[in-house]
């Protein structure tokens, strides 16, 4: 039985992974860091750079599913309890629901702020809905507060790697790990 996920579902974790945490803290930068009132061509130009990005999650996702449906993930190790790995199943199902929802409620409030939906510079995603402020006024928050529980999840889930790596000493931290 193979420890260690196919080198394909490597690239797309760790993919994903530094799309989340770049276009996270380019919305971070853009929204809460830059304070001089004539930063909006700044500040346009980095939500911009990141809507370009982040949509880019929701193909690596579906592609990532697909991987993931054709190509099992390695087996846990025995040492861990019947309810840990259970606990560690449920939380990457979470996690796989929140990273699609993030680029989703994105483009929600996009449009819904009449504006489009960007794939790195190369086309827009069809718009779906029409300019609506009041559905704007409950994407906005959501999208923002989402954004909250995902990067809260993210630093988790690098807590439990590195708990993996360093007090269980077990397979788990390495399957993800190019050799």
């Amino acid at each position: 039985m193979n420890n260690s996920y196919t080198l394909t579902a490597k690239i797309l974790h760790w993919l994903m992974a530094a799309i989340f945490i770049f276009v996270w803290c380019l919305a971070f930068y853009s929204n809460h860091l830059i304070f001089d009132t004539n930063t909006d061509a700044l500040q346009h130009t980095l939500i911009g750079l990141h809507k370009n990005i982040a949509t880019t999650i929701i193909f690596l996702f579906f592609i990532r599913i697909f991987w993931r449906y054709t190509h099992p993930a390695p087996k846990l190790p025995d040492t861990m309890s019947p309810i840990m790995k259970k606990l560690a199943h449920i939380m990457h199902i979470i996690l796989y629901l929140a990273l699609i929802l993030m680029p989703i409620t994105g483009c929600l409030l996009s449009w819904s702020a009449g504006y489009q939906a960007p794939v790195l510079y190369l086309f827009n995603l069809p718009d779906i809905i029409q300019k609506n402020p009041e559905l704007k006024a409950i994407l906005k928050p959501t999208h923002v507060y989402l954004s909250w529980v995902v990067g809260v999840m993210v630093i988790g889930h690098i807590a439990s790697a590195l708990k993996h790596r360093f007090i269980d000493k077990d397979s788990v931290f390495n399957s993800m790990m190019f050799k």
